[in-house]
């Protein structure tokens, strides 16, 4: 099924596509928290401090590989607006075979390089087995992450964001029941976290071919799949990169943090992998509204519908501004508890740790809402230089941040709170001046 965007009634539309972006991207934190939840309370502080400290860097190339396809989804979003079927065709196959060959050769490099990067993230010695351990089960199963999130992307910038829900779910529930089966039942520990994820991903990727094979006849392409058009790989790198890089900053700043974390010892290791989890889930949907706002404004870039990008933009506002009141109330009210969800109750340290920086970071989520609201306008006009800009100066500032008040002055956990205020505050100062530029100055979006 596909979803004309550039027609019809904005607010409900945005809403109709990012209601399903949502609840899929909770489903797939909520199979990443598995990891740290079970691991937590059923093999030990160890074994979550294992998970978190390999955490960033399994995020990192991740999202190198969805930034990648963020980026051609892009590029598919304003084909398919401007109804170039021919044009969109070349785009699929060609993503899809240089995608399929990049995660290859990058699954060999870092099977190799596991330990070293661990060792530059200063992981102590008694956890970087098992977080090394985590990390290579983790990379054999990139080309499954690679498919699914081509095939997710593509069928997004179609207008279709509520097959790849349908998909996480089933992975979601195989990741938990593997989770509990792995390291539970049969003790694999660190380990069984890992391949419990691997397999999981390999599911929601068959799912996701053998529907698309059934039920998406644009996306039948039969011998055209063999079709590699080296100038579409080359714009569709230039988008890709660009688009990963962005990316790949977000998570290089928490790497960076982390490395200020990890040698403040085990319990500020993990109380910050809790939060971690906790902010990813508040701050999911901010993004999904964004990558809502992203599609919307390609497509209708595509058809050349000025007028219609600026309404959905000030759309994207309102949705942003709903969400965030009420996660704020929510993470602020219940923060004990929610830790309580990620560690043992003898780990009143780590509790501690954990809600007053909750408590102090829930009334800043209003922050990272207005910069996801134009991070998408920007990227669906295919300006994704800005978004990169912006992120490297969220996470630069961050990072100076946290190192100045927790290394330098031994400042609190709740220090890492400021540092994502900071980090928010440089990215506005650069977003607005090139929004209002952008608008005032050029007279369109586009």
């Amino acid at each position: 099924m596909t979803n004309d965007m550039t027609q019809g009634s904005i607010i409900p539309q945005l809403t109709r596509f990012t209601i399903p972006l949502i609840l899929g991207n909770l489903f797939q934190l909520t199979y990443n928290a598995a990891d740290s939840v079970i691991v937590g309370k059923f093999v030990g502080d160890d074994a979550l401090a294992a998970v978190g400290t390999a955490g960033p860097i399994m995020n990192m190339v991740i999202l190198f590989i969805s930034g990648m396809c963020m980026g051609a989804g892009i590029l598919m979003s304003t084909h398919y607006g401007g109804k170039k079927y021919d044009r969109l065709e070349r785009q699929i196959s060609t993503t899809m075979l240089g995608g399929i060959g990049f995660s290859l050769v990058i699954t060999v490099l870092l099977l190799l390089f596991a330990h070293p990067l661990l060792e530059i993230l200063q992981v102590p010695g008694d956890i970087i087995g098992a977080a090394k351990a985590y990390l290579r089960i983790i990379f054999v199963g990139l080309i499954f992450t690679f498919i699914y999130n081509f095939f997710s992307n593509t069928l997004r910038a179609l207008g279709d964001s509520r097959v790849p829900l349908y998909f996480l779910i089933l992975s979601a529930l195989f990741n938990i029941a593997g989770d509990l089966f792995f390291v539970i039942v049969l003790k694999w520990g660190v380990p069984g976290s890992a391949a419990a994820t691997v397999l999981s991903e390999a599911l929601c990727c068959l799912c996701c071919m053998l529907y698309i094979k059934k039920k998406v006849p644009l996306l039948c392409l039969g011998p055209k799949w063999r079709v590699f058009d080296s100038s579409i790989l080359r714009t569709t790198v230039s988008y890709g990169i660009t688009s990963a890089l962005q990316q790949m900053c977000v998570q290089l700043g928490k790497i960076c943090v982390q490395t200020v974390v990890n040698v403040q010892g085990v319990a500020f290791i993990a109380a910050f992998t809790a939060i971690n989890r906790v902010d990813d889930f508040a701050m999911t949907p901010q993004q999904n509204i964004a990558h809502a706002t992203t599609t919307f404004m390609a497509q209708n870039r595509g058809a050349g519908k000025i007028s219609r990008m600026k309404k959905g933009f000030f759309s994207s506002v309102i949705l942003q501004l709903v969400y965030t009141a009420a996660v704020t109330v929510i993470v602020f009210v219940f923060a004990r508890q929610i830790m309580g969800l990620f560690v043992g109750g003898e780990s009143e340290e780590v509790v501690s740790l954990g809600v007053s920086y909750l408590k102090l970071i829930s009334v800043m989520y209003v922050m990272p809402a207005a910069t996801n609201c134009i991070q998408g306008f920007f990227r669906g006009l295919g300006d994704l230089k800005v978004t990169l800009v912006s992120t490297i100066l969220n996470m630069s500032a961050r990072f100076f941040t946290a190192w100045l008040m927790i290394h330098m002055l031994h400042g609190g956990f709740d220090r890492l709170a400021w540092a994502n205020f900071f980090g928010w505050v440089a990215m506005l100062a650069f977003q607005i001046p090139m929004i209002v530029h952008r608008w005032r100055k050029e007279g369109t979006p586009g």
